[in-house]
């Protein structure tokens, strides 16, 4: 179940809860990420809030969002890198995506191994996918006023799993939005000291959200290859027999 995407721009981008979320996501990442000079950068589902501190130095930033949740153009006022693309189908060549960031895309994909599938494909070799889900075990997960509260949570051992079984090899996990997910005022005030603690804590008690950093693995033909035969040319043209 995809949460349409003025849902997500409200919140993102309207709410003092959904801007907080956003500083303590993107703070995470860039600790992980600091730069991009050069690189091809790949945000699907809601990944756009994300993605801004790359604009300015990387060689591409596109922002894939699923046609069930809708897309809207991004980043204002400035040349539009949004893109409407079907679920399993991004209009993206193979091997290209030197970054990739999916936030509110697999958790509420009714086609996750479709989805993991693609975002191997589109993955170049030597790059890094990052991955961002609700905790299962998260206060996020348990209240539906955030985008956090809808699709499927995860535990860190069930994404990794399943990242494995697509051919991924997680590498580093880091936990996010430790602040409680409510706007009223005595709870943002108290915001920033939460965070803080939670980064400190260990990333299998992370907080509403964590993120698992991937690399592509590209394993070789097992077992024995047969070699298909290829008649010489010569050999075709030689006579079968010789003439009476």
């Amino acid at each position: 179940m995809h949460v349409d995407v003025q849902d997500m721009r409200n919140f993102y981008y309207r709410s003092a809860l959904g801007r907080a979320a956003q500083a303590s996501l993107r703070r995470r990442m860039t600790e992980i990420w600091p730069e991009a000079k050069g690189q091809t950068v790949v945000g699907y589902g809601f990944a756009a809030p994300l993605l801004r501190p790359y604009l300015a130095e990387a060689r591409r930033v596109i922002a894939l969002m699923p046609g069930p949740q809708g897309v809207m153009p991004w980043p204002p006022n400035m040349p539009n890198v949004s893109v409407l693309t079907e679920e399993t189908m991004w209009p993206m060549e193979t091997g290209r995506v030197d970054k990739l960031v999916l936030l509110h895309g697999l958790e509420t994909s009714e086609r996750a191994s479709d989805l993991l599938e693609e975002c191997w494909r589109v993955l170049g070799p030597g790059g890094r996918a990052l991955f961002i889900v609700p905790n299962r075990g998260g206060l996020w997960a348990r209240r539906d006023r955030t985008p956090f509260g809808f699709g499927r949570p995860y535990s860190p051992g069930q994404l990794d799993s399943q990242l494995r079984k697509h051919q991924f090899l997680p590498e580093r996990h880091l936990g996010a939005l430790y602040q409680f997910p409510s706007a009223k005022r005595v709870w943002m005030k108290s915001a920033a000291a939460w965070e803080n603690i939670g980064r400190r804590m260990p990333t299998m008690i992370a907080g509403g959200a964590f993120m698992v950093e991937a690399t592509k693995l590209v394993y070789p033909p097992k077992g024995r290859i047969a070699k298909a035969h290829k008649p010489s040319p010569v050999g075709v043209l030689e006579p079968s027999a010789k003439p009476v």
